[in-house]
């Protein structure tokens, strides 16, 4: 169903609205299924696979991770061990205009699946503060480091 024409109203005073001009708004309904009918993410490998539009972003993931050398293939140390496998993300980003500008896929480990104290022991995260940087250059400074 084609929308209507807007009803432009027949009043006199001088102020120039919208309706006069006719300027209208754009249906939100018609707007969300345009954007989700052009931006398909697929939610599983083989359906990017299928997609000659996401197949170059699951290769360069996957190059990357190789390149970086994000993991080591080694046996399983013993069966209670849970193996930590892993998962495509897909998205699409987009430039400031609306347009696509490219198609990412990430390849992201389920770490979700471990189990504390089995798998492992604890974790920990080195985190320094602003401050305590800038006290270690400002003695450093001082000092002729």
């Amino acid at each position: 169903p084609s929308p209507e024409p807007p009803h432009i109203p027949d009043n006199q005073h001088h102020m120039t609205t919208r309706a006069k001009s006719g300027i209208v708004k754009p249906n939100n309904k018609y707007v969300l299924a345009i954007s989700i009918a052009s931006d398909f993410e697929p939610r599983t490998a083989h359906q990017a696979l299928q997609d000659e539009r996401w197949r170059p972003a699951c290769v360069a993931e996957f190059n990357a991770q190789i390149g970086n050398h994000s993991w080591d293939l080694v046996p399983p140390p013993s069966s209670d061990v849970t193996i930590v496998g892993c998962r495509w993300i897909f998205t699409t980003k987009h430039l400031p205009t609306g347009l696509i500008d490219r198609y990412k896929a990430r390849l992201v480990a389920k770490g979700y699946n471990q189990r504390e104290g089995i798998d492992y022991a604890e974790t920990f995260s080195p985190v320094i503060k602003s401050t305590t940087i800038r006290i270690v250059l400002g003695v450093a400074v001082n000092c002729d480091w």
